[in-house]
């Protein structure tokens, strides 16, 4: 049967994921909105939060990435 982006479709899902996650966390602390949109928004992301779920998101990537290229 043909899948899309054939039998790999969860490899390049977690990707896609894993580097949105890293991406998105870094830019939300190098650089954070200029307004707020709500008053309950907070002025800057939380640094610690941000790093720990851009690596996570990091190491998903690359252990896609490097399943994707071995298989």
């Amino acid at each position: 049967h043909d899948m899309l982006l054939g039998q790999d479709l969860l490899g390049w899902l977690v990707l896609a994921f894993g580097a949105a996650m890293c991406v998105g966390n870094v830019l939300a602390v190098v650089r954070p909105p200029v307004t707020r949109r709500e008053v309950t928004d907070l002025e800057r992301a939380p640094v610690g939060r941000s790093i720990t779920m851009a690596i996570v998101g990091g190491v998903a990537a690359l252990w896609a990435l490097a399943s994707l290229v071995r298989g």
